[in-house]
């Protein structure tokens, strides 16, 4: 320091005042409004990218997306040439085993696949973000959630709804009494818009170029590929898909689970269509499910809150009009009612109309989610990176899941199922038990 004419002394004075007159930068401000560092970035490998799968990729494209894997790479080929330097598998687990660096996994698949992808994510320490229905049966929604606890990963279903403003402002008003104490609820959808009450095809049409078939069935029976499975009527197909129930209960029948603090139902009942397809009968336990149903859910007392009685349509049924429904005001083509010993709310909104203009607005008690329904994923990226747990995390999302399947196994029983839910029984038809899951074909295992 002597030699160059600077005591120590001096040059740690002179440093201390630089170091005190220097302005830390935001990082933003260094980097661009929106910046964000490749250490902050999360690892995002994607399963099933030709359907629904597509569309959360592009609302997670700000993280690093390391890895793509679809069992048809002619259907997912648009993706794919989108991301020409990301690597691309068919196989999950080839996929899983390669790529070191995964730190989260996002699974868009059909029904019947979801949970042995998620369940080896999750063995492998990988945070997991898994479409609706969250698994094709209750036996593996329940598996699934525990792995999930244990594994101590950050999980979400894909019913995106649940981190709208919207459900949030409903379970407000229901919360503070707007409608009185509710004991009676209907769910609807208009789905099915694909076949369902059908036979299997027995045409044999030539396998498409690109397709792993093998891989496209996972853990189901081995069957002949035909279009009427892939790439998007399988929901229809009891080996495969969940049918109108499962697409759109975790969705519909979220609000009430919610908003009513449901937990698993005592009983559940079904009646099935039979006008339209008159085969159904025949084929109820082997191949779809059928084109219409209405399923009854009792749900016992919770404290102070009385027991509820949930009844669902779908394919094209509808619950009964509420007497305070304006005449000119049709029931949309998918909604909640619920009805209080104070009023009724449809759709969200107290009926009739003038009581809703009326009604004043209990103020937000629910955390809300940034920009609601498009914040789903990112509400899970947060949590991957030791945020809060997501909204619809699996503790959540698998009992609302194992609630709605409860349904289809009704259905195909075509019994009232009286249920033990925490010990995942049926007490009266124990032979029922069988439906609540299912043996995985050679080579697959949960």
């Amino acid at each position: 320091m002597k030699g160059n004419g600077i005591s120590r002394r001096s040059f740690v004075k002179a440093s201390a005042g630089a170091i005190a007159g220097f302005t830390i930068l935001p990082r933003f401000v260094l980097g661009g409004a929106g910046f964000k560092p490749p250490s902050e970035k999360l690892n995002i490998a994607f399963v099933g990218i030709g359907g629904q799968g597509k569309e959360n990729l592009r609302v997670c494209e700000g993280e690093n997306i390391v890895a793509l894997c679809d069992v048809d790479w002619n259907y997912a080929g648009p993706v794919f040439q989108s991301h020409p330097d990301v690597k691309k598998y068919k196989d999950f687990r080839k996929m899983l085993d390669e790529v070191k660096d995964i730190d989260a996994v996002v699974i868009a698949t059909p029904d019947h696949t979801h949970a042995v992808i998620a369940m080896t994510a999750i063995k492998m320490g990988k945070h997991v973000y898994v479409q609706k229905p969250l698994t094709w049966s209750i036996e593996e929604a329940r598996k699934l959630t525990v792995a999930a606890r244990e594994a101590k990963v950050a999980t979400q279903m894909g019913n995106q709804g649940h981190s709208g403003e919207d459900i949030r402002v409903l379970c407000e008003m229901i919360g503070a009494g707007a409608i009185g104490q509710i004991r009676e609820v209907y769910a609807w959808t208009d789905r099915p818009y694909w076949a369902q009450g059908v036979g299997r095809p027995v045409n044999s049409p030539a396998m498409p170029e690109g397709l792993d078939w093998d891989n496209w069935l996972g853990p189901a029976p081995v069957r002949a590929y035909n279009p009427v499975y892939h790439p998007f009527a399988w929901r229809g197909w009891l080996d495969f898909g969940c049918g109108a129930l499962g697409d759109m209960g975790c969705h519909i029948m979220d609000h009430a689970y919610w908003a009513l603090k449901l937990d698993r139902p005592t009983a559940v009942e079904a009646n099935v269509s039979s006008h339209v397809v008159k085969n159904w009968e025949k084929v109820k336990n082997s191949e779809t499910y059928p084109d219409a149903s209405i399923v009854r859910y009792e749900f016992p007392a919770r404290g102070e809150m009385p027991a509820v009685n949930l009844t669902w349509y779908d394919g094209g049924l509808k619950p009964p009009r509420p007497a305070e429904l304006e005449k000119e005001r049709k029931l949309g083509d998918g909604g909640v009612i619920f009805i209080g010993d104070k009023g009724t709310i449809v759709e969200g909104r107290i009926i009739p109309e003038s009581r809703m203009k009326d009604y004043q607005r209990p103020a937000k008690s629910i955390s809300r989610i940034k920009d609601g329904e498009k914040g789903h994923e990112q509400n899970w990226i947060d949590a991957c990176k030791g945020g809060p747990a997501a909204c619809s995390n699996f503790e959540y999302a698998g009992p609302l899941t194992e609630t709605v399947l409860l349904g289809n196994v009704a259905i195909r029983s075509g019994k009232r199922i009286e249920w033990d839910g925490p010990n995942m029984k049926i007490t009266n038809i124990p032979e029922a038990d069988e439906l609540l899951g299912r043996k995985y074909r050679e080579g697959w295992t949960l």
